[in-house]
C-alpha cells in the first residue's frame, strides 16, 4: 500500500511527542542576508545544530523508539554516507544497544568528519562498495541474516515521520509559508516536512534540491519510475547514490515537489561560502544545495516567504579550505 501525505503527517504527529526528550526543537531564524540577496523573506531552519549535526537524528530515534524493547536489544543495523550513520549510532547508545553502520568505501576519504563522528558514537563502522544503494542492499542482507533490525536511511515511515517533525516545528513559528527547499537524496525529509507544509498550505511551491552530480530522484520522477544510475563525486555527498527499488518514498516526492532545481558544484561551494559569511556558520554541501537552488531562484521569490531547511553542519576542514 502506498504511503500518503495523510498518513505521513499523522505518522509525524505521534512521532513528535515520542521524540520530545530526546531531539532538539532546532531553531528557524529569519536571514537578513538572505533575504536582502533574494527580495524575499528568508527564514533557515538550523537542522545543523541538531544533536549530531543533522535532521537524520529524527528518524534514527522515531524508527528506534517504534521497535518492541527485546528487538531494539539484538543491536540495529543501517548504511549511510555518514549523517544517518552517526544519527543511528547516537540514538543507539543512548537507549542502551548496539549498531553496524555500513558505509560507501570513499568516505573515509571524502567525509572524514561524518566517519568520526560515528565511531565517537560508538558504531562499528563496516565498508562495502562506492555507492549508497550498494551498501543499503548490503546492509539488509546482513540484518536479515542475523536477525537484527534494519534502520533504513529513507524507506520506512517511522523514519520519514521522523523527519516530518522538522516540519512540524516550521509551521508552529511561521504561519505563512510561500516556497520551500528541500535537499533530496532517497526522499526521507521531503516525503516527511513536504507531507506537513503541503497539508498546512496545498498551495505553496517546494522546490527539490540536488546536485547534478547525483540527480536520480529527479531523473527518477521525470521517467515515472525509480532508476538505476550512476553518481559522480559531489560535495553533497549526504544527498548521493541510487535509491531503492520500491522505496515508498517516490510518490510522496513525485506529489510533493514541485520543482527540481539541479546545481553544478561550483554552485554549491559558493553557497556554502556565502552561508559562512552571512551566517557565520558553516555548512555541509547538502545544505549547501538548498541555499543554491535557493539563490539561484530568485526572481521568482519576491516578498515570498521563503524556508529553507539547513540539513546539515558536518563538515570537515579539509572540505571548506578546498572550498575557499
Amino acid at each position: 500500500m502506498a504511503l500518503t501525505c495523510a498518513d505521513i503527517v499523522a505518522a509525524a504527529e505521534r512521532a513528535d511527542a515520542r521524540l520530545d526528550r530526546f531531539v532538539k526543537r532546532t531553531p528557524l531564524i529569519r536571514s537578513p542576508g538572505f533575504s536582502e540577496a533574494t527580495g524575499a523573506n528568508v527564514y533557515l531552519k538550523l537542522e545543523n545544530l541538531q544533536h549530531t549535526g543533522a535532521f537524520k537524528l529524527r528518524g534514527a530515534f522515531s524508527k528506534l523508539l517504534s521497535l518492541p524493547e527485546e528487538e531494539r536489544g539484538r543491536g540495529c543495523v543501517t548504511a549511510s554516507s555518514g549523517n544517518h550513520g552517526a544519527a543511528v549510532a547516537y540514538a543507539a547508545r543512548k537507549l542502551g544497544t548496539s549498531s553496524l553502520i555500513y558505509v560507501p568505501e570513499q568516505t573515509i576519504r571524502t567525509s572524514p568528519a561524518k566517519v568520526q563522528k560515528i565511531e565517537s558514537y560508538g558504531g562499528e563502522l563496516r565498508y562495502h562498495g562506492n555507492d549508497g544503494l550498494q551498501c543499503e542492499l548490503e546492509a539488509r542482507v546482513y540484518a536479515a541474516r542475523h536477525e537484527m533490525p534494519y534502520i533504513s536511511p529513507y524507506n520506512d515511515p517511522e523514519v520519514i515521520a521522523g523527519q516530518g517533525t522538522c516540519g512540524l516545528e516550521i509551521v508552529a513559528e511561521l504561519d505563512r509559508i510561500d516556497a520551500a527547499f528541500i535537499a533530496v537524496g532517497g526522499g526521507g525529509l521531503m516525503s516527511g516536512v513536504g507531507s506537513v507544509l503541503k497539508s498546512r498550505n496545498p498551495e505553496m511551491r517546494i522546490y527539490g534540491c540536488q546536485p547534478e552530480a547525483s540527480s536520480v530522484m529527479a531523473k527518477s520522477i521525470a521517467a515515472g519510475r525509480i532508476l538505476d544510475l550512476p553518481s559522480a563525486a559531489t560535495l553533497s555527498d549526504g544527498t548521493a547514490g541510487g535509491i531503492e527499488q520500491g522505496s515508498i518514498t517516490f510518490e510522496p516526492c513525485a506529489l510533493l515537489i514541485d520543482e527540481f532545481v539541479l546545481l553544478t558544484e561550483a554552485a554549491i561551494a559558493d553557497a556554502m561560502r556565502r552561508f559562512l559569511e552571512l551566517e557565520d556558520q558553516a555548512i555541509e554541501g547538502a545544505a549547501g544545495v538548498s541555499i543554491a537552488a535557493m539563490l539561484a531562484s530568485a526572481e521568482a521569490l519576491t516578498d515570498a516567504n521563503v524556508v529553507v531547511i539547513i540539513c546539515g553542519g558536518n563538515v570537515s576542514n579539509e572540505t571548506l579550505e578546498a572550498i575557499r
